[in-house]
């Protein structure tokens, strides 16, 4: 049996609300720059991060002749970049997610309700997953 490449999704084929427009093709890939840009921007900056990240955990040693207030402050700064740095590659995670999305043709349906998320919402945070109901609703927990 032969396999067939999986069906690249069309802008017209991605869901919207009532009453909106469909998706053009300029707007998609207005879209999916935005997204590649951002995944680009986002891994070299977590590149650094952890570059930054492993000289400190080199430099923290065990702390042995080091003021207090100085072991403190590095704890603390190594910390910050360790959280910072998880949610860098969360939102990595989040623009693969929306790129595959985009291809499979399941773009703007909410992982939620499956109800359309909207084209204005995507256009202003393309990585969203949730229609603005459940997005309102998953903040008031």
């Amino acid at each position: 049996m032969k396999k067939t490449a999986p069906r690249k999704a069309t802008p017209s084929s991605l869901v919207v609300l009532e009453q909106e427009s469909a998706w053009t093709r300029a707007e998609l890939d207005e879209v999916v720059t935005e997204l590649r840009e951002h995944h680009e921007r986002l891994t070299t900056s977590v590149g650094e991060a952890e570059a930054e990240l492993a000289g400190l955990m080199r430099d923290a040693g065990d702390g042995a002749g080091h003021d207090q207030a100085d072991v403190g402050a590095s704890s603390f700064e190594r910390d910050h970049e360790l959280t910072v740095l998880a949610k860098e590659r969360e939102m990595l995670v989040q623009l693969e997610r929306a790129l595959a999305r985009i291809d499979d043709g399941t773009y703007g349906v909410c992982e939620s309700c499956g109800n359309p998320i909207g084209k204005n919402r995507l256009m202003a945070v393309p990585h969203a997953t949730l229609c603005m109901s459940c997005k309102q609703r998953e903040e008031r927990r």
